[in-house]
């Protein structure tokens, strides 16, 4: 049988199924991949399992003359060049829709966390430095009855939006065409940029990383939002500039931000944003959940093996 080479082990069964058609090679420890064992081993794969953590590039497929196909247990691409396998007749597969409500939660939990001061709350309590209740202690603002703007009206953008409507929130997006499902259905209005930025209490970046959003969120668009604003990321890091978003967070430019995702990924534990008590980070576990992982998993595992056997891959990246 062809090799596949699997770049860390998912959780559940979707690699043993992959070894029903092709030999496994994996990568055995529990951090990414180094890039010169990637490209080592690639050199004679017809298949990649790949991660969000591995760079598939030109460099990378000019070593591996017979690559098929690439499968990234991933619904983001960014760490894939597109045209390079589009060049080279491979086919780019990836799992969109299984992670929409993990991540969609995450988003929620950040935006409550950080406008609620939860970290502040907690780091209070684990110092033993909680004596009493106190009338003003860790006063924070309101979810209910706020606006909330979001950047990107994918399927996670409107799974924000379903969670907005308990809250009563006044809920505004901005995306590249208009979504007039949301609008007629959930009551999401549609308005550009700079407006969702000027009015929104709570703003959620949800988009792809791109050449057109890379640092999307920037000084300029950081200065357009209350003093009072929350910004919360689950998109991809690069989407804000770090060192705009350290100095809006310490200047009082805007309140707060909860990050599932930061540039660079991961910060390291110096990092000065991590000196920020008005700065909630998590690890980029916005899919972390047994479901959604496993599903993710195997929709990869499907693509891989569908591309494989000559069928249909059930998730096709447009355009390879």
């Amino acid at each position: 049988m062809s090799k596949v080479v699997v770049t860390r082990r998912p959780p559940g069964n979707a690699i043993e199924r992959v070894r029903q058609v092709a030999d496994v090679w994996m990568w055995p420890e529990n951090r990414a991949i180094p890039a010169e064992v990637l490209a080592a081993e690639v050199v004679d794969a017809v298949g990649v399992y790949s991660m969000l953590t591995d760079t598939i590039d030109g460099t990378l497929l000019d070593m591996a003359p017979g690559l098929q196909v690439v499968s990234n247990m991933a619904v983001g691409v960014d760490n894939i060049d597109l045209a390079a396998c589009a060049d080279r007749g491979i086919a780019v597969g990836h799992t969109p829709d299984v992670l929409t409500d993990s991540t969609a939660d995450i988003a929620w939990l950040l935006v409550m966390a950080s406008t609620r001061r939860m970290q502040e709350g907690i780091d209070l309590v684990r110092a033993g430095e909680w004596k009493q209740w106190d009338p003003e202690g860790l006063l924070g603002h309101d979810v209910s009855r706020s606006t909330l703007g979001i950047i990107g009206m994918g399927r996670v953008g409107q799974a924000i939006v379903m969670r907005a409507l308990g809250f009563d929130m006044d809920v505004m997006y901005t995306a590249r065409s208009a979504k007039p499902t949301v609008e007629t259905h959930l009551g999401a209005r549609r308005v550009p940029l700079d407006q969702l930025l000027a009015t929104s209490d709570h703003v959620v970046v949800a988009v792809p990383l791109t050449s057109g959003t890379h640092q999307l969120i920037g000084e300029r668009e950081l200065a357009m939002m209350k003093p009072t604003a929350n910004l919360v990321n689950i998109a991809r890091g690069p989407v804000v500039d770090t060192e705009a978003l350290y100095e809006a967070l310490s200047n009082g430019t805007i309140r707060c931000a909860g990050l599932d995702v930061t540039d660079p990924e991961p910060l390291p534990p110096d990092h000065k944003l991590l000196t920020l008590k008005n700065c909630t980070v998590i690890p980029h576990t916005g899919s972390s959940t047994w479901r959604t992982r496993t599903a993710m998993a195997d929709l990869a595992a499907d693509n891989l093996i569908a591309a494989l056997t000559g069928e249909p891959m059930p998730h096709r990246v447009p355009g390879t």
